[in-house]
């Protein structure tokens, strides 16, 4: 019994020759049609034509036809094109318990807006974590919708220029974007934010984990660039943690892939409360007491973190101690993630991560007693902006899997 294999439909072959095309553009600044053809194969027609396209599309756009200066050669310069980089825009949100940031960025990747605002009424202790005023679901919508727009103001964007939309958020997410909420202050985050924004914005919405995102974000721009093994830990005010391995992003049947809730039967740490919370928590329970201290020129409910840190810095005996004691935290719950997740390297992350760094000896020093698979451990350069970096790089990546599949605003004359 024979088979026919039947060629490709001049249609699939169009939006290949389409898709190679962008993707050589978007890695690419200004480049000739020869530079096209090298790089995708395509005859000169074919790739005159799919450029042509593109421009007409709004995806690139055709520069100029000059020489530089100086240049001299006959017959006519060579037709140059490049990505049209503000032709449509991805919006990158970080919803935390706390507050929201949200990020703008243009199609190569580039920060072009930002906002944050906080949730009202919201303050976090270890003796109780979920907030003593609770706002409504529709009141942190309105702040989140408030925060995007004002960031995409920033930009100099308008709302329909938007072509993808990733939100980060602090409880478990599958791959369908669905919230895992079995526990209470997973239940915070479970919103409908998909469908809210839909309806009011029209914007495709992705919904990811916090620290998933954080991962993304860490691998594109951070210590873990290049690395295919590495989990990333966000440790400010709660632990949680993204995994990828061998280059793919973990998410579990629910989406609890990296949740550490186990931490709570880790001896020595019990709880999934970071570092930010615990070096306040520790300062203000120890200068409750009669301990000297410099940190006490500061009113102990106002002590931060990066007050202890800073006091550490200058030999404060106090600060010293609690910093001794966030090393050996640490250590058991990094032992215990490479313990379950074997990386190449563990990254602490979050806003916390800047004054981390000097964690990171004593870290090391300790944690071959809490694993046999000790992994490189670094601090992440991206800050409180982890969260939305991730998200940046998830709407990108949705925006390039889809391009041919989206139409761009073409703006009106008046514009």
């Amino acid at each position: 019994m024979s088979s026919v294999i039947s060629a490709p439909e001049p249609q699939l072959l169009r939006r290949v020759s389409n898709s190679a095309v962008l993707d050589f553009m978007r890695a690419s600044r200004a480049v000739t049609v020869t530079e096209i053809m090298k790089a995708t194969g395509l005859a000169r027609a074919t790739a005159i034509s799919v450029c042509e396209e593109l421009v007409e599309r709004g995806w690139i756009r055709e520069l100029e036809n000059q020489r530089a200066f100086g240049e001299y050669r006959k017959g006519r310069p060579a037709r140059r094109f490049e990505l049209n980089e503000s032709a449509g825009f991805v919006l990158g949100v970080d919803v935390g318990i706390a507050k929201v940031t949200a990020v703008v960025s243009n199609l190569r990747g580039q920060t072009v807006g930002r906002s944050s605002q906080p949730f009202p009424g919201v303050r976090i202790t270890a003796e109780d974590r979920i907030p003593g005023t609770q706002i409504t679901a529709g009141e942190r919508l309105a702040i989140i919708d408030q925060t995007a727009m004002t960031a995409l103001q920033d930009a100099g964007a308008l709302a329909d220029m938007v072509l993808a939309v990733t939100i980060g958020i602090a409880a478990p997410v599958d791959r369908n974007g669905d919230v895992l909420a079995t526990q209470h202050f997973w239940e915070l985050f479970d919103l409908d934010i998909k469908t809210a924004f839909k309806d009011l914005r029209g914007w495709t919405v992705l919904l990811e984990n916090d620290a998933n995102l954080a991962a993304l974000g860490e691998r594109w721009h951070g210590e873990a660039a290049g690395v295919d093994d590495v989990v990333v830990i966000l440790s400010s005010e709660r632990f949680g943690s993204g995994v990828i391995d061998g280059g793919r992003l973990l998410h579990g049947s629910h989406g609890g892939a990296g949740e550490l809730a186990f931490l709570k039967y880790v001896e020595g740490v019990g709880n999934t409360f970071g570092i930010a919370l615990m070096a306040r928590t520790w300062a203000s329970e120890t200068l409750a007491g009669k301990t000297r201290s410099s940190l006490r020129k500061h009113p102990r409910e106002e002590i931060s973190a990066e007050h202890v840190f800073a006091a550490a810095a200058e030999g404060d005996a106090l600060a010293l101690r609690i910093l001794d004691r966030l090393a050996d935290r640490m250590a058991r719950v990094i032992g215990a993630v490479a313990t379950i997740f074997n990386p190449e390297l563990v990254v602490i992350g979050g806003a916390v991560a800047k004054s981390a760094g000097v964690l990171l000896g004593p870290i090391a020093e300790r944690l071959g007693e809490f694993t046999a698979t000790p992994p490189r451990i670094a601090v992440s350069p991206l800050g409180e902006s982890i969260v939305a970096v991730g998200a940046i790089r998830s709407a990108l990546d949705y925006v390039e899997k889809n391009s041919l599949d989206l139409n761009l605003r073409v703006p009106s004359a008046a514009e």
